[in-house]
């Protein structure tokens, strides 16, 4: 690829699906096209970070994966920061309630998953990306809290002679010997050899330099207040603890250039700016970019509006999800989702406003894109073909599962016992709305209490279908 072909990927790289960057000097994007040239051999940090809640990740949060992606390729490090300390908290975003704890456990079962997934967009190579707890520098020594009656051994060495020594584990000769052994920090490469630790004097003084008004300018605060809701402190801390997060990695990787995310924590990341420039860091750039809507084609995805799309889906169920969009959303999501190009998105946005191709026909090719993106071409192809069959041609899929159950028994407990429904309130509910039926016939099933007494292949809404065998 020539300067100008890289020159161009670059201007998309800044302009697609972005909402907001804010580099003021432009140090940040002057740095990109010395990296590119060669030019620069120091890495370019960019930090993203994720309160690990939920352990799924779902096409939303892929929008920003690819385009860390995309910095990935031009030479730049990723360093994926778990809060796991701040998911405790929980970040107030988008939510009018109290946000409930989150135990460490689950915390540390989410994070694991959350790693897992990751390496199907993002280049994991140490010389590309790398990965921290924020719980490395806001867990002070006196914070563990280790098992009864474990002993710590420590080593000493005097004329000439070894000696060992146990303490006890929750003393703090045997906390501190954890703390040391369990810090992230010295497996950074480049690690200078002082673990920074985030202190209640520390957070203080910064707290010192941020006004109470600059704070609660944010708007969810604001909306929060008028509308009677309780706002408590450890909420409104919450986008300076992300700061401080910036702060500490621009100490432990030397720099922390850019920090990007969704447009809703665009407020969260400019704090970080603040508090670089009171502790005399070069101030990051913040990248903020367009949000993704659901499967509803309304709200912002996500998993407890059940309106999204993992990646982990399987590939007939990704293909069907993208299938059941609405056709308003397929322009977007061909932007924030895939690999085509800006100049084929506006031609296929054009043909579709003209008549020349139709919406379904787009988002075929839409869910395809997708699911080879994240499953491959033969899946993708099989996916395909699957719906097809399935809903074109009247069908039933390659992949339809069986169940055996006995005579007389309740269709709506064999549909719930085999989480083809939720709950007993959606299967009522598809039957009021006439969404179940026998596949083969098309003949709807209208009763609540419907016993399976003959063998029945069971359609459930658009995509899910039940073969149910009679024992013997």
């Amino acid at each position: 690829m020539n300067l100008d072909q890289k020159n161009s990927e670059i201007e998309e790289l800044f302009e697609r699906g972005v909402d907001n960057f804010i580099d003021p000097d432009g140090k940040f994007k002057e740095k990109i096209l010395k990296k590119v040239k060669g030019e620069l051999k120091e890495d370019i940090v960019i930090k993203f970070g994720v309160d690990p809640t939920r352990p799924d990740i779902h096409l939303g949060h892929a929008v920003v994966f690819r385009k860390l992606r995309k910095f990935q390729d031009l030479g730049c490090k990723i360093v994926f920061l778990v809060g796991d300390y701040t998911a405790q908290i929980g970040d107030p975003t988008g939510r009018s309630k109290i946000r409930p704890e989150i135990e460490q456990k689950e915390v540390e079962a989410n994070m694991k998953t959350y790693l897992d997934q990751v390496g199907k967009i993002l280049l994991t190579d140490k010389n590309y990306f790398s990965w921290i707890r924020n719980s490395d520098w806001f867990t002070a020594i006196t914070d563990l809290e280790l098992p009864k009656g474990d002993k710590v051994k420590m080593s000493f060495e005097k004329e000439g002679k070894k000696t060992n020594v146990d303490f006890e584990a929750n003393s703090f000769v045997g906390k501190a010997v954890v703390f040391e052994k369990t810090r992230m920090q010295p497996t950074i490469a480049g690690f200078r050899g002082a673990i920074s630790v985030i202190t209640l004097k520390s957070l203080l003084w910064t707290l010192k330099h941020i006004t109470h008004s600059r704070l609660i300018e944010r708007d969810m605060f604001q909306e929060r207040i008028k509308g009677g809701k309780e706002l408590y402190m450890h909420e409104m801390i919450y986008p300076v603890l992300q700061g401080i997060d910036s702060y500490v990695l621009s100490e432990v990787y030397g720099n922390c250039d850019l920090e990007i995310g969704g447009n809703d924590q665009t407020f969260n990341m400019l704090i970080g700016r603040d508090i670089m420039k009171i502790n005399k860091k070069e101030q990051q750039a913040v990248m903020s970019l367009k949000l993704l809507e659901g499967t509803d084609g309304k709200e912002k995805m996500s998993k407890s509006l059940d309106n999204y799309i993992a990646i982990t889906d399987e590939p007939n169920d990704m293909y069907g999800k993208i299938m059941s969009l609405p056709d308003t959303s397929i322009v977007n999501y061909f932007n924030l989702c895939t690999y085509t190009s800006q100049e084929e998105i506006k031609k296929i946005e054009s043909d579709i406003k003209k008549g020349k191709t139709n919406p379904k026909d787009a988002k075929m090719r839409l869910a395809r894109e997708i699911v080879v993106i994240y499953h491959g071409e033969d899946k993708a192809e099989q996916a395909e073909q699957n719906f097809i069959k399935t809903f074109q041609k009247g069908g039933l899929p390659e992949d339809l599962k069986e169940v055996f159950t006995s005579k007389g028994t309740g269709l709506g407990k064999i549909l719930l016992d085999n989480k083809i429904v939720k709950s007993n309130t959606e299967w009522r509910t598809l039957i009021s709305e006439g969404a179940v039926s026998n596949a083969e016939t098309a003949e709807k099933i209208s009763s609540f209490d419907f016993l399976v007494n003959d063998d029945i292949t069971v359609k459930v809404g658009k995509r899910r279908f039940l073969k149910i065998i009679i024992k013997d």
